[in-house]
């Protein structure tokens, strides 16, 4: 699949906004806190991917109720959904100047990742969070996703990047009052 930059200027996948709040000091404190392992951009990138992967639980796989969506109060709260979690990566990359557009699948409900920038080329990542049956790796030499869509079931991948989370998105996230209310009001569409 081509992935399409909805942004031709590249700036715009660092930028910082309510959602992507990088400049938040929670969010700085993680993002120097992983960069004092890592060796260069791509193991800082990995580090931050299975940070957010296997430290933030999925809300549903935790059994959470809350609804998180900006990125510092995923790392705070520790729980969110696909969406969320993938909020939370693009924060930490683009805190350390990696560009992160954000991607998605249509899955029955559309399903939420990140993509990075590295060596000219883009990569989906999905730090959505393993568990029997899906196991997702930091990869920029093939894609190790959670999910592979069903074409045979009208599943697919949409091949846009976008620079900010889609507002269909944030809006079923920003009017949820728990995790079974939002369960109700999944995009199933973008």
């Amino acid at each position: 699949m081509q992935l399409i930059q909805e942004n031709p200027d590249l700036s715009a996948y660092l930028a910082a906004d309510e959602v992507i709040d990088h400049h938040h000091p929670l969010v700085r404190e993680t993002a120097a806190r992983l960069a004092e392992r890592a060796v260069d951009s791509y193991d800082y990138a990995r580090e931050a991917f299975e940070y957010v992967r296997d430290h933030i639980p999925h809300s549903q796989d935790s059994g959470d109720l809350r609804v998180t969506w900006r990125a510092s109060d995923v790392l705070e709260r520790r729980t969110g959904i696909c969406y969320a979690k993938a909020h939370a990566l693009a924060a930490l990359l683009r805190a350390e100047d990696i560009p992160t557009a954000f991607c998605y699948q249509n899955l029955g409900v559309v399903h939420g990742l990140v993509a990075v920038r590295f060596n000219g080329a883009w990569h989906r990542q999905d730090p959505r969070g393993n568990r029997p049956g899906v196991d997702a790796r930091f990869s920029l030499d093939g894609e190790r996703l959670a999910f592979t869509p069903d074409a045979a079931s009208g599943e697919t991948d949409h091949p846009v990047l976008y620079a900010a989370p889609h507002p269909v998105v944030l809006d079923a996230l920003r009017a949820a009052s728990d995790r079974p209310h939002l369960w109700r009001t999944l995009p199933t569409a973008l």
